[in-house]
C-alpha cells in the first residue's frame, strides 16, 4: 500500500490580503509590461515623445482663450494664467491617462490573464506607472514656461515628486475598481473617458479652489484629485497657502477608496480568468 499525500490546490475564496511579497516576485513581469505599454505609445509615431507635452500645451492655449480670456476666469496669487492653467492640467492629464489605462488593463492583457498565472494586481499597476514618463517630460516644459513668464522657483517645487504620489495612489484607488468592473460590465470602457471629461470640471483645474462655494466646495472636499491638483499646484508655483479645509477630507475619501478597491479587485480577482 502506497502512503503518498494528496495535494489540492484551490483558489483562494473570501476576502484577501493586499499580497505586497508576492507583488514584488513578479516586480520582472511589471517591468517588462511598462516596458511594453511605453514602445507601443511611441511606436511609429512621427513626434515620438514629443506628444506627451504637446497634449497639455494644446489645453493650456484652448483654456487660456475660452475661460481666461473670453470668459474672464482669474489664476491664483497673480501668477500668469498659461502657467496656472498648465500646472494643473499637468497632474489631471498623468492621472486621466493612468485611470484610462487602469482601467482596460485587465481586457487588454486578457491572453496573459487567461493563460498566465500572477498577481492580477500587476496589470492596473503597470497602466497607473506607465503614464509617469509622459508626465515627467511635460513636467520639464512647465519648468521651462515659469522661466519664458517670470515665474520664479520656490524650494516647494521639490516636493512635486511626493505630490505626484498621491495622484499615483489616486489613479490606482479609482482604475482597480474599475478593472475589475470592466472585466464583466464592457460599459466601464466607453464610461470613463465620457467620467474623465466630467470630473475634469468638478475639479479646480482650470479655474481656482478660492473661486468655488457652496456644493462646490464641498465636491472638491470630496473629491480626492481636488486635494491633489490644488497641493500640486501649491508646490510648483510656491504661491498662496495649503487649503486644509479641501486635503483633509479629500484626503480621507482617497484612503477609504483605496483600500475599500484593493480589497476588492482581491476578492474577485480568482473569477477574472473566467470573465474576460
Amino acid at each position: 500500500m502506497n502512503n503518498q499525500s494528496l495535494t489540492v490546490i484551490e483558489p483562494p475564496r473570501g476576502w484577501q490580503s493586499i499580497g505586497i511579497r508576492e507583488l514584488w516576485n513578479f516586480r520582472e513581469l511589471l517591468r517588462a509590461l511598462l516596458l511594453r505599454d511605453v514602445k507601443i505609445r511611441y511606436k511609429q509615431t512621427i513626434l515620438g515623445i514629443a506628444w506627451a507635452g504637446l497634449q497639455p500645451l494644446v489645453g493650456m492655449v484652448v483654456f487660456t482663450i475660452a475661460l481666461n480670456g473670453a470668459a474672464g476666469i482669474p489664476s491664483e496669487a497673480g501668477v500668469p494664467y498659461p502657467i496656472f492653467c498648465y500646472s494643473g492640467l499637468l497632474i489631471w492629464l498623468y492621472f486621466a491617462e493612468a485611470l484610462n489605462r487602469a482601467s482596460r488593463s485587465l481586457v487588454t492583457n486578457n491572453l496573459l490573464v487567461t493563460k498566465v498565472y500572477f498577481p492580477r494586481l500587476i496589470a492596473p499597476l503597470s497602466g497607473v506607472i506607465a503614464p509617469v514618463l509622459d508626465f515627467t517630460i511635460a513636467f520639464v516644459i512647465l519648468l521651462g514656461l515659469m522661466v519664458a513668464y517670470g515665474v520664479g522657483f520656490s524650494w516647494t517645487v521639490l516636493l512635486a515628486p511626493l505630490i505626484l504620489i498621491g495622484a499615483i495612489l489616486c489613479a490606482t484607488a479609482f482604475g482597480v475598481w474599475l478593472a475589475a468592473l470592466n472585466v464583466e460590465y464592457r460599459d466601464i470602457g466607453y464610461a470613463v473617458p465620457l467620467l474623465v471629461q466630467l470630473w475634469l470640471f468638478l475639479t479646480p483645474v482650470v479655474y481656482p479652489a478660492s473661486s468655488a462655494h457652496g456644493v462646490l466646495r464641498i465636491i472638491f472636499a470630496l473629491n480626492p484629485m481636488a486635494g491633489v491638483v490644488t497641493v500640486f499646484r501649491w508646490a510648483v508655483l510656491g504661491r498662496g497657502a495649503i487649503d486644509w479645509s479641501i486635503q483633509i477630507p479629500s484626503l480621507a475619501v482617497l484612503v477609504v477608496v483605496l483600500v475599500a478597491g484593493i480589497l476588492y479587485f482581491r476578492r474577485v480577482e480568482t473569477s477574472f480568468a473566467d470573465s474576460i
